[in-house]
């Protein structure tokens, strides 16, 4: 009975995706595991450290298929760990052959490199949606790079902006995010295989050679030394997972604040029943908002749990490492979960630019305060013009006058500036300074992931595992249960997505949502459809990425 929102039937899509379920189940990792085993035995085969035919005989008995889970978690709640349970059901599975597996290593060799093939998937897959909201948010800035809205600073209107410039702002940090990922991937995508304490004695002078063997034929970098206690890349990873979270929540907190009733300028996406209340039947609660929001406080909290596995002991920790297991997969899987609630958001964004600029004329003009004094003070000085200003916006506050109004009432100020200078001057549309310019600035940075699938090593070369060399490995294995795709040197295989360049991701066209919003529609219950490829109304639903594998076989 599952007893987390992880595991939940119920609350597993607002906290995960099938996805990154997929590659954190205990059959992907059992099936990684698998492949680690009969790549070390490959590669000892190879450089005679094990004898060549046992090497072929363990790559072609071992199978995932015909491993005993019951038996795996027994045998798991006895030693503290799965792979020895695991290499003793291999070691059956490969008759005599079977004394040569595991050959040098040690339980976290394997469970470490495991982890970062995982690592390696989960963050193609987190590329992969970055990408969707930046090409989202893209499409919401030149849609509305001039829809005129008031800034809001301390939850008061401050200065004229536009829609466009804010989501060009929340798609910097978007940018970013996929600099960051792009960066950790030298860093994470390093083998584990190392021996008891670091020190590879067990195979004498020939340790490192193993070493890089097995990292070529992982397709991961090789280490310059151990790192088994030294875990800040991993806890990197999860930061990296809190700040694009953050993020995340940054954009969802002000479109929930867009959302009040007394704001009412923009709007998730709509569908009956969508963010309803149960006795409320006006209701209509930022849903995806409240759900990003919870994911990233979470992951905030296992960013803090990895940086406690760093404080680790002398050259094998006692606890840190455990936690691991922990924050790192539930960490993948709310992230996910928060970039697909955030791609439906703002995917289908309803704005409505009528209430907009209702809102910026609820002050009377007083929100432009600013660019009447500083015209103002071309003339007379910038103090003297503040208090001038300053004298004029409290009159029109506490008289309900407009901003004009109580300007044109003083000589000071029109004999200085006429009524045509003035009307120009309070208008918001005048006065939103270089915004236009840093919009263009932000849409021309580049976009770190388009460069992502030619990366040396990272992604390019290091989607692929296995292929026609690990022939019948896991040929059994469940297709709803472990489904990587096929990879770019084989015909199957166990492979691993690759974080899509901008040209690879299909271009969907900006949802028309507020041509659907009229300015009367206060209740805004409008049905919006979504105008793109997946615009399936399930919003708990996520298309699967990945091709289902058929078998491990060349």
């Amino acid at each position: 009975m599952p007893s987390t929102v992880f595991e939940s039937r119920i609350f597993q899509d607002a906290f995960g995706t099938p996805e990154m379920r997929r590659i954190f189940s205990d059959e992907a990792t059992v099936a990684h595991a698998l492949l680690v085993e009969v790549a070390l035995a490959r590669v000892q085969g190879r450089l005679g450290i094990i004898p060549a035919d046992a090497a072929r005989e363990i790559e072609k008995c071992a199978d995932a298929s015909r491993i005993d889970f019951a038996e795996l978690k027994r045998e798991t709640d006895l030693v503290g760990y799965p792979i020895v349970g695991l290499v003793h059901q291999l070691a059956r599975q490969c008759g005599d052959a079977g004394r040569y597996l595991h050959w040098g290593a040690t339980t976290q060799d394997i469970m470490d490199t495991v982890l970062v093939l995982q690592i390696r998937e989960a963050m193609g897959v987190i590329g992969t949606d970055l990408a969707r909201v930046d090409e989202a948010l893209t499409s919401l800035i030149e849609k509305h790079r001039y829809t005129v809205m008031a800034a809001r600073t301390h939850l008061q209107q401050a200065l004229p902006t536009t829609f466009g410039f804010k989501a060009a702002v929340w798609l910097s940090m978007i940018r970013r995010a996929r600099q960051r990922l792009l960066q950790l991937w030298p860093r994470v995508l390093v083998v584990q295989f190392s021996g008891a304490a670091g020190t590879l004695a067990s195979l004498g002078d020939r340790g490192l050679e193993v070493q890089e063997a097995l990292a070529a034929e992982l397709n991961l970098a090789t280490p310059s030394i151990t790192w088994h206690t030294a875990r800040d890349s991993l806890a990197e990873v999860v930061n990296f997972l809190a700040l694009t979270t953050a993020s995340l929540a940054k954009i969802a907190t002000d479109v929930a604040l867009m959302m009040q009733t007394e704001v009412a300028e923009a709007f998730e996406p709509f569908a009956p029943g969508r963010g309803s209340s149960s006795t409320m039947p006006q209701k209509r609660n930022p849903i995806s908002c409240e759900l990003i929001i919870a994911a990233a406080k979470a992951v905030r909290q296992y960013a803090g749990l990895m940086l406690d596995g760093v404080v680790a002991d002398h050259e094998r920790a006692t606890g840190p490492w455990q936690a691991e297991w922990i924050a790192l997969p539930q960490s993948f899987l709310a992230t996910a979960a928060a970039l697909r609630q955030s791609d439906l958001m703002l995917s289908g964004l309803v704005v409505d630019p009528y209430r907009m600029r209702s809102n910026l004329n609820l002050t009377g003009g007083l929100i432009v305060a600013e660019a009447v004094m500083m015209a103002l003070a071309e003339y007379i000085g910038r103090n003297t013009a503040h208090d001038i200003v300053y004298s004029a916006c409290r009159a029109a506050a506490e008289s309900g006058n407009e901003l004009i109004t109580e300007l044109m009432r003083r000589p000071e100020v029109t004999k200085h500036l006429d009524e045509p200078r003035l009307r120009e001057l309070v208008d918001p549309a005048n006065y939103l300074g270089s915004v236009q310019q840093m919009i263009d600035r932000a849409l021309n940075e580049p976009k770190a992931g388009d460069q992502s699938s030619r990366s040396s090593g990272a992604l390019s070369a290091g989607v692929f595992l296995g292929g026609r060399r690990c022939r019948d490995i896991c040929r059994k294995i469940n297709a709803h249960q472990v489904k990587p795709v096929s990879g770019s040197h084989g015909p199957t295989g166990l492979a691993i997505p690759r974080l899509k360049s901008a040209n690879e991701i299909g271009h969907r066209p900006a949802a028309g949502a507020d041509q659907l919003q009229a300015a009367d529609h206060r209740t805004h219950l409008v049905v919006h459809e979504r105008s793109r490829g997946r615009a399936d109304m399930n919003f708990l639903a996520h298309p699967a990425h990945v091709e289902p594998i058929q078998c491990f076989h060349g």
